[in-house]
């Protein structure tokens, strides 16, 4: 539905987007899983006991294998907190919406919110959560990439920066910058508190959090929304082909 959508609303390149949505079709109706070779070696086989991890784990400035457990980092100061990147999706923005709820008064950080989409912008906005992030004094960027490569805007100079991207490599986000990466939850608590918490206070701002959860982690159901029906969606024998630029020489 999606894909209609961009289609019928000039997202380039048409065909591309269209063959795309043909082949996801085609495996929806033929579905089959990527599968090892028999005879395949692994330089490596990593096992993870899910019942050992107990609490959040962290990035470390700045490298992202540099992982820890947040009793062993918390109470670090924060200056900056960065909630986007294409890692998210709008239920992470309901969370940190309804942390930030709690909160009456200036948060001691600067506080970004950048949605990986504009269709997240857009659902954000009609269920509220933009005056929320506005109320609390939240810098709102253009959907994108914003911080997450320091492409649409850096932090400050020697910022120390919680952020939920994928990488946090040095200077990546900003001039000598120290970055932790981490779940937007744990980034809209530390946006209140100006300092990573202690397991105690995130798991109290966590307890409404749980309670809410299928409320909040809703994914958008394109094809449910009246907003992306496109009646007639366009084979791709219809859709125009776009003439390549080739300038000459003169």
């Amino acid at each position: 539905a999606l894909i209609d959508w961009m289609i019928e609303n000039g997202y380039q390149d048409a065909r591309t987007l269209a063959r795309r949505r043909d082949a996801m079709k085609a495996w929806i109706e033929n579905p089959t899983l990527l599968e090892a070779d028999q005879d395949a070696e692994y330089a490596e086989v990593i096992e993870i006991d899910l019942n050992e991890i107990t609490e959040p784990l962290l990035a470390c400035p700045n490298d992202p294998d540099d992982i820890k457990p947040l009793s062993e980092v918390a109470n670090t100061p924060i200056d900056e907190v960065f909630i986007g990147s294409c890692m998210t999706n709008i239920g992470h923005y309901r969370a940190a919406g309804k942390v930030l709820e709690q909160f009456n008064g200036q948060l001691p950080v600067k506080l970004w919110i950048a949605p990986p989409t504009k269709m997240d912008e857009h659902q954000l906005i009609e269920e509220g959560y933009y005056a929320i992030f506005g109320r609390v004094g939240a810098r709102t960027e253009m959907p994108g990439c914003s911080l997450c490569m320091g492409n649409q805007a850096r932090v400050a100079d020697g910022a120390t920066v919680m952020s939920t991207s994928t990488r946090n490599f040095p200077n990546r986000m900003g001039k000598d910058a120290n970055v932790f990466l981490g779940s937007a939850e744990l980034s809209a608590i530390t946006a209140i508190l100006g300092r990573l918490p202690t397991m105690e206070e995130y798991m109290t701002y966590m307890q409404d959090i749980n309670a809410m959860a299928g409320e909040i982690y809703r994914y958008l159901q394109f094809d449910q929304m009246p907003e992306y029906k496109v009646c007639n969606p366009k084979s791709i024998e219809e859709i125009q082909v776009v003439p390549t630029y080739n300038p000459t020489c003169t």
